[in-house]
């Protein structure tokens, strides 16, 4: 595994879980999640090689740092990359030829929750995707898809997921604190029915969305005054598209 920042180090302690024995090359570390072995330069990996190697660099350090890396590739290995907005193509040009999967996670990963989308290009074995996915399914739901068009969609709905959804909890929580709650009162009463409404969504034999909306909207009651506020005029539902889009034609546009 080449870089542990962040999402890296999210990862690496839910894959950590599993048979894999891991070495993680990164300067900027002084210890890394799950008991994987540690390294500070690939000079100290020098002669040895792996079956698989993970991109979890910046994408802009792809090009001066990962064609040193194409030698640690054992015969019949591939690359997993979760470096958003590089693709596939230039990334397998820049690791020699080698196969390349795509992931695209998103921060629940952390705690074993993320949905993570994968993208096995060209070259890609069966083995390759089965062992990703396997090692996905350790940090949440995975979605596989056929082109890295449709992983800058998943990119839209589900990476950037998180940031929605913490956008729009803030702004609840806020406008909670506006009748008078606590800080403290406004975020537990906020995340507590998040929660618990995902929950229920999630349960199996679940209704639908729009059922379970409608289960908590008596005609002329309070919640019935409220969602009509927050979506009479279907400007939420218009919003949130806004959003997925704008998201999605980034994530081309860094491809």
């Amino acid at each position: 595994m080449v870089g542990c920042g962040k999402m890296g180090s999210a990862l690496l302690g839910q894959w950590a879980k599993g048979p894999e024995s891991i070495t993680v090359v990164d300067p900027g570390q002084e210890s890394v999640p799950g008991g994987a072995r540690l390294v500070s330069d690939r000079a100290e990996i020098e002669g040895e090689c792996f079956d698989c190697i993970v991109v979890a660099v910046k994408p802009q350090m792809i090009d001066d740092i990962m064609p040193a890396y194409a030698a640690n590739l054992a015969p019949g290995g591939y690359v997993l990359s979760i470096a958003a907005g590089y693709s596939a193509g230039r990334l397998s040009q820049a690791m020699n030829g080698a196969p390349v999967v795509r992931v695209m996670p998103n921060l629940p990963a952390a705690i074993g929750q993320g949905v993570s989308g994968i993208y096995p290009a060209e070259g890609a074995t069966a083995a390759h995707t089965a062992h990703v996915q396997d090692f996905m399914a350790r940090a949440g739901t995975t979605v596989t898809v056929a082109s890295e068009d449709e992983l800058d969609r998943v990119t839209a709905v589900a990476g950037s997921g998180p940031g929605y959804v913490f956008e729009i909890a803030r702004a609840y929580a806020l406008a909670a604190m506006e009748q008078g709650f606590t800080e403290e009162q406004a975020r537990e009463m906020v995340l507590g029915t998040i929660g618990g409404a995902i929950a229920m969504a999630s349960e199996p034999g679940a209704l639908s969305l729009e059922d379970l909306r409608n289960s908590v909207t008596s005609k002329g009651g309070t919640t019935a005054a409220g969602l009509a506020a927050l979506n009479g005029d279907d400007g939420l539902t218009d919003r949130l598209r806004a959003t997925l889009q704008a998201a999605y034609d980034r994530a081309v546009e860094l491809r």
